[in-house]
């Protein structure tokens, strides 16, 4: 009795054929195409990898300083300082609660040296936030002074905000104009406050725009109609509609937002741009998948002598498909795990690459003005935005590795299916008669 064939043995038997396919070639032309099909994906999956975790780099390093710095994971009021102590307590024993903060939040119109005028948003955090908060001391990092909020009338101001008012550390700056409630002026020469610290995050707008002082004094100046804030900080992004429940059901009173909506249109945009960037690169592999099915069909074709003695000998029209399949597989393997060795090491030394690009820019630039106005060559200096980009680490997420690692294996199988299916109409008194 015939023993019937195991699929291991059928893989094997098609592995085996389709390498003979591969070496045994009279023309050549198929294997110089399967060879740039591979590098052409290798190209593909190394530049999608490269290009995502970058840009990934870039937004996690915004997202951070808003999560950490301007946003937390949950905002919630509905509370009084004096009758906050339930709540505090509730937040001390959730596990999923990392930490709280109480802030209160104003704008103003600062004045600063020489009359410089800048409108910005006046955060009063309590004193010892740098020490209760690890991840806020990570994002806000001290550029000049101390974050020090002990004494009354001091204040820290973002980097960009205290270039633009033209103060430095030990500067005074007045808050000329404060939004509040009836029992605030809203404009006042009184408002003087002294900088103690300099503070630099990776997202623009909190250097050009926020000023932290007590939260003593924002109680002091912002009047009996500040609200107060708890910003709240997860274990986890994705425990905040948990966490949120907790809150309301405990304290029906309150009024908890998400970061997802508070940064919707933020978030969304970065979002929106993710995407279209991933679906431009993912062009790539349509174009190399297009190669190879036009590549396939004309093996196919260059192959139907062998495809009709195999069909004689029983091979069924499955098994021949399986063949090219298998072709097709190894083409989009081959090129697809380099490019993903490739993408992971460009993007773990990305940070020496852009100071590489650096230099090599600054010594074109160099050498075309001495071409042309040896003068100026002195003025010409390297590009601030390269030091940007090198101290900005890429982020590599491995679940987007796997996802382009393998379309670029599947855009080669599909195509090789694809172009194969025209095995199935090849028959073998057909082909005999012709040849």
């Amino acid at each position: 009795m015939k023993r019937p064939d195991s699929l291991f043995s059928s893989v094997k038997w098609i592995f085996y054929v389709s390498q003979r396919f591969s070496k045994v070639d009279r023309k050549g032309g198929s294997k110089v195409t399967s060879f740039l099909a591979s590098l052409g994906i290798c190209f593909g999956v190394m530049t999608l990898i490269t290009v995502i975790s970058i840009m990934n780099g870039f937004q996690m390093s915004f997202i951070d300083s808003i999560m950490e710095v301007s946003s937390y994971h949950l905002r919630v009021t509905g509370f009084e300082l004096e009758n906050s102590y339930d709540f505090a307590s509730f937040c001390q024993n959730h596990n999923e609660i990392k930490t709280v903060t109480p802030f209160y939040e104003a704008q103003a119109l600062m004045v600063g040296r020489n009359g410089s005028q800048g409108a910005s948003l006046i955060r009063a955090v309590p004193e010892n936030i740098m020490a209760e908060d690890e991840g806020f001391r990570k994002e806000a990092v001290v550029w000049s002074g101390d974050f020090d909020l002990s004494k009354p009338d001091s204040i820290v101001l973002g980097s960009e905000l205290a270039r633009r008012l033209g103060l430095r550390t030990g500067s005074t700056v007045n808050l000329f104009a404060l939004s509040g409630g009836n029992d605030v002026n809203l404009i006042s020469n009184d408002r003087i406050f002294t900088v103690t610290g300099i503070v630099r995050t990776g997202y623009a707008d909190i250097n050009a725009s926020y000023a932290f002082i007590n939260i003593n004094d924002g109680i002091k100046y912002f009047g009996s109609g500040a609200k107060l804030i708890y910003g709240l900080k997860l274990n986890s992004t994705k425990s905040d509609n948990l966490v949120s429940y907790d809150i309301k059901k405990h304290f029906p009173e309150s009024d908890v937002e998400s970061w997802k909506s508070y940064n919707r249109s933020f978030f969304g945009t970065l979002k929106i741009e993710k995407n279209m960037l991933m679906l431009l690169v993912f062009i790539i592999f349509i174009v190399v998948g297009i190669n190879i099915f036009n590549g396939m069909r004309r093996r196919v074709y260059e192959r139907r002598e062998e495809i009709s003695i195999l069909k004689a000998f029983g091979g069924s029209n499955g098994k021949i498909q399986s063949i090219f399949i298998m072709q097709g597989f190894l083409t989009g393997f081959k090129g697809a795990i380099p490019g993903l060795v490739l993408g992971l090491l460009l993007s773990m030394n990305m940070s020496g690459i852009f100071l590489m690009m650096s230099k090599i820019v600054y010594f074109i630039q160099l050498f075309m003005v001495k071409l042309t106005m040896p003068a100026s060559a002195p003025f010409v200096r390297e590009n601030s935005m390269y030091m940007i980009y090198a101290n900005i680490p890429p982020r590599v997420f491995v679940n987007e590795v796997l996802i382009i690692t393998i379309f670029g294996i599947f855009s080669s199988l599909l195509a090789a299916w694809a172009a194969s299916s025209g095995v199935l109409k090849l028959t073998v008194a057909e082909v005999m008669r012709d040849e």
